[in-house]
Formats: structure tokens, sequence, C-alpha cells
């Protein structure tokens, strides 16, 4: 368990921390998902040892470790842009931290084979980083971060300067290798996507505080605020009410939207809407949209049901949120 109490943290006049509390459960994978600027490196770094508080505590399974060094708090660290010695081979890269810690040469050389047939690199022992594609370079810096055993793996954009298909499979690897190892894990993103792909939990921050922290269901299902809603998918404003632009249907028969649309609680209404664009995006459509009142806002189709209403620019459209539609759950429970 992760423990932070009352963090605290300024940059001059910025406030990149304010008393931030936050508990990470051992054994999860927790992301802190946020903007630029919303602390979530800086309380990463933190964690590390990496930067030190202005106030507050932090421990890790009960031992206040907030004066420790980095080196004594048992954290593996991997950064975006990892810094491999690149004129030692993969092999010599992983067994860094264990040679130093002057390991016996058959533990280093079996655990070192073990953690390269675990992140997929086995037959790579002998190449060097420059040999390595930028995703092998990363599973070797997390082979390395792994070797010296620590409680807790912290990872800083570790797939952001990759390109996105490889970022994809990166992550999804990545959570496998959680469910094997199982070391308690904190990964810093600002990619919703890859926090709800990867995650047990998510933190979200903004301006240095925590909005809301909860698995990732929850969160995209009961968001605590507008920002938690719109920072954790795409959301559209139908009469007033934010929605998320898949819960939006698409009508030609205005009579027909109201019946149907007299079911959904709390709804917001039927709106009536020109169609701007229509932009096929794979599997589906997005239709951009702007409705009587000027307000412009964006549905997302299947491509089947835009087939069937054939739509075409310049068209009036009929517009309805459906009974799944998120809306903004404000209990005080849901936020930190």
């Amino acid at each position: 368990m992760i423990t932070v109490t009352a963090a605290r943290k300024h940059y001059g006049s910025f406030l990149a921390l304010d008393d931030v509390d936050i508990d990470i459960p051992s054994g999860s994978l927790t992301a802190l998902l946020g903007p630029s600027g919303s602390g979530k490196s800086t309380l990463l770094r933190a964690i590390a040892g990496l930067e030190g508080l202005d106030g507050g505590t932090v421990t890790i399974d009960g031992r206040d470790v907030t004066a420790e060094p980095p080196q004594r708090r048992g954290i593996g660290f991997v950064f975006q842009h990892y810094a491999a010695f690149k004129h030692m081979t993969v092999r010599d890269n992983v067994a860094f931290g264990l040679t130093i810690r002057k390991r016996p040469k058959a533990e280093i050389a079996k655990k070192v084979d073990d953690l390269l047939e675990i992140v997929g690199l086995d037959g790579f022992q002998h190449r060097y980083p420059a040999q390595l594609s930028g995703g092998q370079r990363q599973r070797m810096a997390l082979a390395r971060a792994l070797a010296v055993d620590p409680q807790v793996l912290l990872l800083d954009e570790p797939f952001g300067a990759l390109d996105a298909k490889v970022r994809t499979d990166l992550r999804q690897w990545l959570r496998r290798l959680h469910d094997e190892v199982h070391v308690t894990t904190v990964l810093v993103t600002h990619d919703q996507e890859e926090a709800l792909d990867v995650a047990d939990r998510i933190a979200v921050l903004n301006h240095g505080r925590i909005e809301q922290v909860g698995d990732p269901v929850t969160l995209y299902e009961r968001p605590a605020n507008d920002f938690v809603m719109g920072f954790l998918g795409s959301v559209a404003s139908l009469g007033g009410q934010l929605v998320r632009p898949h819960d939006i249907v698409l009508e030609r028969d205005h009579a027909a939207a109201l019946a149907l649309d007299a079911k959904v609680a709390d709804s917001p209404g039927v709106i009536t809407a020109t169609v701007e664009r229509v932009v096929p995006l794979g599997f589906e459509v997005r239709v951009d949209l702007r409705a009587d009142s000027g307000e412009r806002f964006a549905a997302q189709i299947t491509r089947r049901d835009a087939a069937e209403l054939g739509l075409r620019e310049g068209e009036t459209i009929h517009a309805r949120a459906t009974s799944r539609s998120t809306v903004v759950d404000h209990d005080p429970a849901l936020a930190i």
C-alpha cells in the first residue's frame, strides 16, 4: 500500500500539488491521469523521492519514506525516454542493478534470462540498444526496473514517444505483465484510452488536486463532475447536458423521436439540428451537427445506422439521448 497524505508542492508561485491524499493498494495498477500541469508527474516523482514535498507524507507498506532517498524506497522507475547504456548489451543493461548490488553471477544470469523471457526479449540478450525498436527498448527498460525486485514500479509516460500502433501493443502487453508479476504499479499518462485499457484504478488530477479516484467503469459511467466526464472520454452538450457522443441517437421522424425520448429519465429532450459533416471513422461514423440554437455537437453512430439514415450535409435531423446516457453524478462520496 502506498499512502500519500496532504502532499503539497510549490515551484515558485506555481502550486503543483494542493494537499493531495491518495491510497494506492498493494498489487494494483493505478493510473494518474490528467492534462499537462495537473500534477500527475510531480505526484509520481514525490512517491519516488525524486521531488521533495513542501508538506505532507509518503508511506510505503506502512513505512514513512518522506525523508528517505529514492534508493532506499524499493522503487523501480521507467521514464518516457529511457537512458539505456549504449555500450552495453541487453543482458548487461538488465543486469546492471543486480551487478552493482554484487549479487552472485549465477543468480544474475538466471534472473536476467527469466525476465527477458517474461518481457518477450528472449534471444535478444546479445544485442545493443541501437539494434532494438522503440518498443523493445521500453521492454528492456521494464525488465531492468523489475530486476531488483522493487516493491513499487513507477512509469512516467513510458509509451509517450512511440507511435500509436506500438503504444497499443505495449499497453496490452503491460497489462499481461502486471497480471503475471503483481508488483504495485503507478502509471502516469495523459491518454484516457491508455488509462481505461490498462489500469485497475484511475486517479484524475486537475490543477494539483485529485478530482476522483475509482475503477474505470465507475469513472466513465458515474463521473464526479464535468471535468472528469470531459477528460475521461468524448462528450457532447445536448440541450445543456453533457452526454457521450455514442449515447446520442439520430432520428428522421420528429414524432418518433419524441415518443422514444419520453421513456428516458432526466432527458435533455429532442434537439432539432442540421447535419454539417458526416465523417467515417472505421467501424463508426461521426456526425457533426448544429442545433437550431446554434450549439454545435457531435454524435457517434454505427456504420449501419448511418447507411440506413442516408445522412447528407445540410439535412435536418432530430437528436435524442438514450437511456444509457452518462449523467454527471455529483455524489460527494465519488470525489476525493
